[in-house]
């Protein structure tokens, strides 16, 4: 079975797969890739089950080493990777010889990569997931940590593919470009006065260096709600929390299953896709969804399900 010995591990490397789903009511979420478009295009290259564990790279300036000759896909932002020194473009497939070094700088535009391989990485399952959520100690290798140097990856046994392909050019996102998150309203919009989100709509927040995989936090001008705590509530992916000192967080796959901050509404699950990619100062604007955006998006992500078979 192909191998890969983790080098370098880089800034932050995890094992993820679609996400642990069915556990939020013993608290636990669902965690899983950040980015499902570049995520499932990875595991499409190759043939993978939808669900393949793959790596998830945040900023980059990693490096593995092929124990066997391993095909493998890159997508995502694009991290100046190299093999033996030699550049690679991300989202196609190829071979990875033994022996051969695969080697990341760091992300000029978006901020994930995903590196998967043939047949997906051979790692235990936690409530039937391979996700890696760090602060639940959960997935991964080892209870939840993120890969380490010299770990070693095996994958599944899985026939070798015969072609390598690359995804269309149509379907390559454009990490550099404006990012606009339309917003679903929901019934505590009616918690914030027209001003407020008049407010909150007009204005460009950066992406504060604080953010994670729990939640992206904005800094910007502050916006106030009539009732600014409330009782704990479930709280679903993309949801916008309004916390006591005004600023945005946009809570997101590892976040807490319940909180009792007013959520003005939640970003589309497409929109959700280009936020992953946000790194610390870029700007990001929100505009509200009118009916006929909404049925438009909500088809775009069934859309997504089907192509990719996934479970949703």
């Amino acid at each position: 079975m192909p191998k890969l010995a983790v080098i370098n591990a880089g800034i932050l490397s995890l094992i993820q797969d679609l996400g642990r789903y069915g556990a939020a009511q013993q608290g636990v979420t669902q965690g899983g890739a950040m980015d499902l478009h570049a995520f499932c295009w990875a595991n499409y290259l190759l043939s993978n089950d939808s669900n393949a564990a793959q790596l998830e790279l945040t900023v980059g300036l990693a490096c593995f080493e092929a124990l066997d000759d391993c095909q493998c896909a890159l997508t995502g932002a694009d991290m100046a990777a190299t093999i033996d020194g030699q550049a690679i473009a991300p989202w196609q497939a190829f071979l990875l010889k033994k022996g051969q070094k695969l080697q990341f700088g760091a992300a000029k535009y978006g901020f994930r990569a995903y590196l998967s391989i043939r047949g997906g990485f051979n790692v235990p399952k936690v409530f039937g997931s391979a996700a890696t959520v760090m602060r639940e100690q959960l997935g991964g290798l080892i209870q939840g940590s993120a890969l380490k140097n010299n770990d070693i990856l095996d994958s599944y046994d899985a026939p070798l593919l015969t072609t390598y392909s690359k995804v269309p050019s149509d379907y390559i996102p454009d990490y550099s470009a404006d990012i606009v998150l339309h917003v679903i309203e929901g019934y505590q919009a009616e918690y914030f006065t027209a001003q407020q989100k008049g407010l909150f709509y007009r204005q460009r927040y950066q992406v504060s260096s604080t953010s994670d995989r729990m939640g992206c936090q904005l800094e910007g001008e502050e916006i106030t709600g009539l009732a600014m705590e409330l009782i704990s509530q479930p709280i679903a992916v993309g949801a916008i929390q309004i916390p006591p000192d005004g600023l945005p967080i946009i809570l997101l796959n590892d976040r807490q299953t319940l909180g009792g901050y007013p959520i003005l509404g939640c970003i589309t699950r497409m929109d959700l896709l280009r936020l992953a990619q946000t790194k610390p100062n870029d700007e990001v604007k929100f505009k509200a969804v009118t009916a006929q955006l909404l049925t438009q998006y909500q088809q775009q992500w069934i859309d997504f399900c089907r192509f990719f078979t996934l479970p949703f």
